[in-house]
Order: C-alpha cells, then structure tokens, then sequence
C-alpha cells in the first residue's frame, strides 16, 4: 500500500482551479482524447479573451487554460460560462472524474477493436451516478483496443481488447474476465463502485492504494489473456491510410503548447473532430485520402 494521505488529490479542473505564480490553470477533460473541432477553436479564443493565449495538452490527452484571473480560488463565473460555451465541460458535478484514455486510433486504424462507444457509454453512465463524483481526479480508466499503445500505462480501471467483441478487464495490477465490449460500461462502472465503498477515505485515490494492490476491487481474478501481451510503437508523425480508406495525420506539438498560428494550421487541415493522444500530439482522423502518385 502506498503511504498514507490525509486529504483529497488537487488536480485542477474549472470549478477547481490550480493557482499558479501568473494565475488560474484549468483542466478540460476529452474522453479518449476527442476534441470537437469547433470545440477547439471556441477555447483558443476563450484562452486569447481571459488567459495567457495557450492551449496546452496533457500526458492524459486533457487541455489546460493557464494565466486565468482568480477570486478566492476561483475563477470568475463569466470565465467558467465561457469555457462551458466550448462544449467541453458537460458535467460540473463529474468534471473532474471523467478521466478516459482510449488508444488513439480506435476504430479507424489497426487496434482489434473500437473502443470509442466503451468510452463514450461508460462517461455517460458516470455522469450519471451521484456516488462516483466522489471519486479522485486522479482516478483513470485506460482502454487499450488490442494493440499495445497504451497496455502499459498505470491506471485503476480498464481493458484490452482480445478480439473484435471482447475486452479483458484490468483493476490497478490485476486482471478479471473477458467480457463482451457491450456490457463492459457496466462492468468498468461496477468496479469503480467497488473502489468508493472499499477505500478507506479521500486520501485513496487509487485501486493501487489498497492493500494488496486492490484485489478486493477485482474481486474473481483471472490470469493474463495471452492476447492482451502486445506492444506497440510509437505513432509515427506525417500522414497514415484508415481502415475505411480514408486517411489520418499525426502531427506533434512542441512542447505540447497550442497558440492562434498552431490552432489556426490544424483546424485549416482537420475535420469534424481532433483526437488529443496521450503523447502531447494530435491527430487529425477522417482526412480525404489522397490520390496515388504517378511515375
């Protein structure tokens, strides 16, 4: 068991900012790292008309607006009306919980499944439950579509997909049953309530807090289904073919830092939607393909 806390985790959302030396940072939480495009260009502006001008994006695929004017640790109500206006803070009561990591290309490129409606049932379902707002900000579920991209990353709750329809489940370092991908919202919500009622106060914020590394959370533990032992590389940058043809571009970000010139450059290239990776990158998905080259 880790050592001991006394006190609630700090990660900052927009009803709970962190105060900084030149002001208020906010978190935005994107489930599997989508980001609408318009949604994208909403914030920059936002960030220009009350921060320091940036977008900056985080290891869990989340946007930070730092340098925002602050009252009594908070930032003003017309602040937080005007990052609601960007469509990426659908839950006051749950923002600081919906913390989902999907592998980035689920359902368009590779993986051996498509995670996106796990991800987008299981955020829905949490909205939803009074109980799990209670959880820590830092509370994570990761879902690895089966190709090994995020099959390492620490987490409390997830998946790895096994084939086209099933997903073994993960709890902290153990691993449950393969389950099929429509019931697994519900089995992932069900280990999270598990979690709230063992842990033994707000200074657990995660399954591996627990003794044993929360092997009560789990409950039935299942050996390692040899179809989840993958790894893979990392996303090359530049341009790649989707399954359904069309194609997608893998563009880095220094730093991870987004201003006007670099939102205007995406957006001017992107779709309906971007997809924040948890490499402080950005794809753009859904990209018309490109004709072939001739000799």
């Amino acid at each position: 068991m880790s050592a001991a806390r006394d006190r609630a985790d700090r990660c900052p959302g927009v009803l709970r900012p962190w105060i900084a030396d030149d002001g208020a940072l906010v978190r935005l939480r994107l489930v599997g790292g989508r980001l609408p495009s318009r949604a994208l260009a909403r914030l920059v502006d936002v960030a220009e008309r009350h921060g320091d001008g940036t977008v900056t994006l985080t290891r869990r695929a989340n946007l930070q607006v730092r340098g925002l004017a602050a009252h009594d640790g908070r930032v003003p109500p017309a602040v937080v009306d005007d990052l609601e206006s960007t469509g990426l803070l659908p839950s006051r009561t749950h923002e600081l919980v919906r913390n989902v990591m999907v592998s980035p290309l689920s359902g368009r490129s590779g993986g051996l499944a498509d995670l996106r409606p796990v991800a987008e049932r299981y955020d829905a379902l949490l909205r939803g439950d009074d109980a799990l707002a209670e959880l820590s900000a830092r509370f994570l579920v990761v879902l690895d579509d089966g190709r090994g991209d995020l099959v390492d990353r620490t987490l409390d709750l997830g998946a790895v997909a096994v084939d086209a329809g099933h997903a073994q489940v993960r709890a902290g370092r153990h691993w449950g049953e393969v389950v099929p991908l429509d019931v697994l919202p519900d089995v992932l919500m069900a280990l999270a309530h598990r979690f709230r009622r063992v842990r033994p106060g707000v200074g657990t914020w995660h399954v591996d807090d627990l003794p044993e590394h929360g092997a009560a959370v789990m409950g039935d533990l299942h050996a390692r289904d040899l179809r989840t032992q993958v790894r893979a590389l990392p996303l090359p940058e530049g341009v790649g073919r989707q399954d359904d043809g069309l194609a997608y571009e893998h563009v880095t970000v220094p730093d991870g830092v987004l201003r006007r010139p670099d939102v205007d450059a995406l957006l001017a290239r992107a779709g309906a939607e971007l997809v924040v990776t948890p490499w402080r990158s950005v794809v753009l998905p859904d990209l018309p393909a490109r004709p072939p080259e001739t000799a």
